[in-house]
């Protein structure tokens, strides 16, 4: 107990950003004092719950030394499958209910509110009808006949000692009328979580005798300084002109300037009431990123935050923002050099070569106590090298499964801030996780239904917190604006959130406060995109670019799945040979999928940063990959028609940089900027996209977007970018008609479908989604009931917060022709070719290697036979000697032969490095 609320004062004192001990302060008569006192109390008293007969009875020689001083119970045996029934955190809030109310006067809610902070120590708040069982059966409490007296007095006495001891006897009389708001009850419950873990650390603070022969803030003292947690990010608001702070914080080519919506964004952020919610909608390559860390800044100076958390849409967009993150973070000034934490947050995380190096560099660190006596010497994670002003740690605490996000700097998949949304064990981890931070999420307008309505329930707990957000898209439909400032001000009249005509557009929101909204000036970079249909055929494909490329040029084709691309590629290459056409899907694996997005950035990328320009015809044949992450640029794009905000996105591929002096560079039939939208029968009276892209996205957002792009079609009246971003957006989604009359009956049809489909998706999303915030002093009992369980960065995990057929995920090793099984041969850095022995564990590299190899099987494998007969098979697969292997246990293998094709599940299988899986019916 002594342990638990030690840590919890030191957490307060070095480790909750300030703005967390504010929001806790604000509502004790006592203010930041208070808080502190009842952080360490409820630390203190969080176990009290072990001072009953169902806890006790479990060590026969210990109960035995209680019976003999009158404390009488029942063996475990005897007391059987009821203990269960009274697990040491429920029975401690039973403890410390009571106590308030018999000892100090309190009432059933307003000692609720605090018990329950110990009551849900282990991460599920408990339930009435649980706290109810319990009560039903009392003995597993206070035993019962004589000795039920004995045990009364003795759990007062030991809760009596802690109000002394921790410096809250005085203050209970004070506290009485106070109503905890629910989110400070969740930050409470956070904090005595972590206490509890780090008190509960045996190498920190060892066990008996190993921990005899020191004093308890000589023990205490060693186990800090053991675990040298690294402190919060403080900010400190320079004030500095915008343009000066861009200079300081990024690596800006000679001779550029800040753009408008940069600088609005800046300076919106400094002269709001407070920190809050702020939506910048900006075109593609306009600079939100930096626009959305420089507030980022600003805000955490004026709010207190502690860190920021970059939430991005997938894995490949977190991995290309983490370096940008820690180039960031390396030109912050930290005053003294300080530690800084810093995560990628997803499944993958491991194979990251940026955090990889981080995490290498801190391996050396044992999370142990220390010799308080000896020599302290200041730690650091590389002696050779430092990766910024400030060190920027991994640090191993940090990393656990549930710890990570605690990190203070995280860029990661925005299933982390989803997962806030969703019942599940633990969660007020994440929560305080989160409302330490500032944090920014990115292409907003990514997310489906099912996928914002647990965004939505986030953001109204981090409104709830006072956590700052910054939300970035350059194709955010205005209802969509309105419902996010919605969700995070907790209502109020933010009608004319949406009703603002205008682009590039920022809205600023304040819980309490009317709306603010600025229209940055535009910038000088603009661009015009003419839009051509083209009929859906490969014969008709290949001869348009035949005569588009006479010149060279550098064409981009997406296509809505990965069928379409393979076959597409096929039919190119007959034409313009196997060097000349590149494929980039999602079906590779990992390595390869970052060597061909590193070539496509190197060979296409900005100018002066890529070398190798094809100056002959070249095409590139991509999935969705091509929309975001990527900083690449074509002479030309083909498309098969889609949302109209996702085809913005593949437009922002198109003439995205300056090539010469009125794009003189280009070849001279590619100096405009075309695109042409394909995949839809164009001849019918009302068009007909083809079927895979209407499993994608469904039929009403593509007849939608067919009707906002028809006057562009019909009348060769190019798209302006950026001017015509917001229009085309917000004509594709608003509730009105669209499209000629003669699509009226197809459009309303498809539109029912797709409500019915919205509905379906919220209706199946609020089963597992926590409930809005309570009113002040409401206990959090039952907070996640019928909750998932565990949540996390795993297939099932992300699952439960995007709608849609799981994936399956293997790893793929080859078989030789001689029977050995090896890692793919072409991988480079020497891992390609490493034998992987099935009669021990293969080498640490090996390991690496194959986990370097996953691949995600295309949505064949989704389908619940299927995939159960696939995950049958490759179970017949198994290597007792791998499971040793932490890269290794658990995974399935999918092991191709020489020739790099298998058989999975009645599908024929083929794989290269170049056109990643086939697959095909056996």
């Amino acid at each position: 107990m002594d342990d638990s609320a030690a840590v919890a004062g030191l957490l307060w004192d070095d480790w909750l950003p300030a703005g967390v001990c504010r929001l806790i302060a604000e509502g004790l008569p006592g203010g930041e004092d208070d808080a502190r006192r009842l952080v360490v109390w409820l630390s203190g008293v969080h176990d009290i719950g072990k001072a009953t007969p169902a806890f006790a009875c479990q060590v026969d020689q210990l109960a035995d030394r209680m019976r003999s001083a009158g404390l009488e119970m029942g063996t475990a045996r005897k007391l059987g499958a009821d203990r269960k029934l009274a697990p040491h955190g429920l029975a401690g809030l039973v403890l410390l209910q009571e106590w308030l109310e018999e000892e100090r006067g309190w009432s059933g809610r307003q000692s609720g509110q605090f018990a329950v902070v110990v009551g849900g120590h282990h991460g599920v708040p408990p339930e009435h009808g649980q706290i109810k069982a319990l009560l039903d059966r009392s003995h597993l409490v206070w035993s019962s006949g004589v000795s039920r007296a004995a045990w009364r007095q003795v759990q007062a006495e030991l809760l009596d000692a802690c109000a002394v001891e921790y410096g809250v006897a005085g203050r209970l009389s004070e506290w009485r009328g106070v109503k905890l708001r629910q989110p400070v009850q969740v930050l409470l419950s956070a904090v005595v979580i972590v206490a509890d873990w780090i008190a509960s650390n045996p190498d920190l603070f060892p066990y008996f005798p190993d921990g005899a022969g020191v004093t308890g803030s000589e023990r205490v003292t060693a186990a800090w300084q053991g675990l040298n947690l690294p402190r919060p990010w403080v900010a400190a608001e320079s004030g500095q002109g915008v343009g000066c702070l861009f200079s300081a914080r990024f690596a800006l080519p000679a001779g550029a300037r800040v753009r408008p919506v940069q600088e609005a964004a800046v300076e919106l952020a400094r002269e709001m009431a407070e920190p809050g919610l702020m939506v910048i909608e900006a075109p593609m390559g306009e600079g939100k990123t930096e626009a959305a860390l420089a507030v980022a800044e600003v805000f955490a100076a004026r709010s207190g935050a502690g860190g920021v958390f970059f939430a991005l849409p997938t894995m490949a967009t977190g991995n290309a923002m983490f370096p940008r993150l820690l180039d960031w973070l390396g030109r912050l000034p930290v005053e003294g050099g300080e530690r800084l934490s810093v995560l990628l947050a997803h499944s993958k995380a491991a194979l990251n070569e940026r955090f990889a190096e981080l995490v290498r560099a801190g391996r050396g660190r044992v999370v142990a106590a220390v010799d308080v006596d000896g020599e302290a010497g200041e730690w650091r994670p590389s002696e050779d090298r430092r990766l910024a002003s400030a060190e920027l740690v991994a640090h191993s605490w940090l990393r656990g499964r549930k710890k990570a996000m605690l990190s203070s700097f995280v860029a990661g998949t925005v299933d982390q801030l989803l997962f806030a949304g969703l019942k599940s064990r633990h969660l007020a981890l994440r929560h305080l996780a989160v409302a330490g931070k500032v944090v920014v999420i990115d292409e907003v307008h990514a997310y489906d239904t099912y996928m914002s309505s647990y965004l939505d329930r986030a953001l109204s707990w981090l409104g709830a917190y006072r956590v700052p957000v910054v939300v970035l898209s350059a194709t955010l439909p205005a209802g969509r604006r309105r419902e996010l400032a919605e969700a995070y001000a907790g209502g109020g009249d933010l009608a004319s959130v949406s009703s603002v005509e205008g682009y590039p557009l920022l809205t600023a929101v304040v819980p309490g406060q009317p709306a603010r909204v600025v229209l940055p000036a535009a910038s000088n970079r603009g661009a015009e995109v003419t839009v051509e249909r083209l009929d859906d055929d490969l014969t008709v494909l290949v001869d348009r670019l035949v005569a588009e490329l006479t010149d060279g040029g550098c064409v981009l084709v997406v296509r809505n799945t990965v069928k379409r691309v393979l076959q597409t590629a096929k039919a190119l290459r007959a034409k313009f040979g196997d060097a000349n056409v590149t494929v980039a899907h999602s079906s590779f694996l990992d390595a390869d999928r970052a060597v061909k997005d590193a070539a496509l950035l190197g060979r296409f990328g900005p100018p002066g940063k890529s070398v190798g320009r094809p100056a002959g015809p070249h095409v590139v044949v991509a999935s969705q990959v091509a929309e975001q992450s990527l900083d690449v640029d074509f002479d030309l794009l083909v498309s098969d028609l889609c949302p109209v905000d996702l085809l913005l996105q593949r437009m922002g591929r198109l003439h995205r940089h300056q090539r010469g002096d009125g794009q003189a560079d280009r070849p001279v039939g590619l100096r405009t900027a075309r695109c042409l939208v394909t995949g839809v029968d164009w001849s019918a009276s009302v068009p007909v996209p083809v079927r895979g892209s209407v499993a994608v996205y469904g039929l009403y957002p593509l007849l939608r977007s067919a009707a906002v792009l028809l006057p562009h079609l019909e009348q060769r009246r190019p798209v302006r970018l950026p001017q015509d971003i917001s229009l085309l957006v917000q004509g594709a989604y608003r509730s009105g008609p669209a499209g000629p009359g003669e699509w009226a009956e197809a459009m309303a049809g498809a539109r029912q479908r797709h409500e019915e489909h919205q509905a379906d998706q919220a209706s199946r999303a609020d089963v597992f989604r926590i409930e809005e915030v309570g009113k002040a002093g409401r206990p959090l009992f039952g907070w996640v009931a019928a909750g998932t369980g565990d949540a996390d960065e795993t297939r099932a995990g992300r699952a439960q917060v995007r709608d849609g057929r799981q994936s399956l995920e293997v790893v793929v090793v080859q078989r030789r022709v001689d029977g050995s099984l090896a890692t793919v041969p072409w991988l480079g850095e020497g891992l390609g070719g490493l034998p992987l022995p099935v009669d021990a564990e293969p080498s640490p590299k090996a390991a690496r290697a194959v986990a370097k190899c996953g691949l995600r099987l295309p949505i064949q494998f989704s389908y619940t036979e299927v995939m159960d007969r696939a995950i049958g098979e490759l179970e017949e697969f198994y290597v007792p000697a791998w499971q040793r292997n932490p890269w290794l246990a658990g995974q399935l293998i999918l092991v191709l032969d020489a020739d790099c094709q298998t058989h999975l599940a009645g599908y024929a299988l083929r794989y290269s490095p170049d056109d990643g899986l086939e697959v095909t019916s056996a």
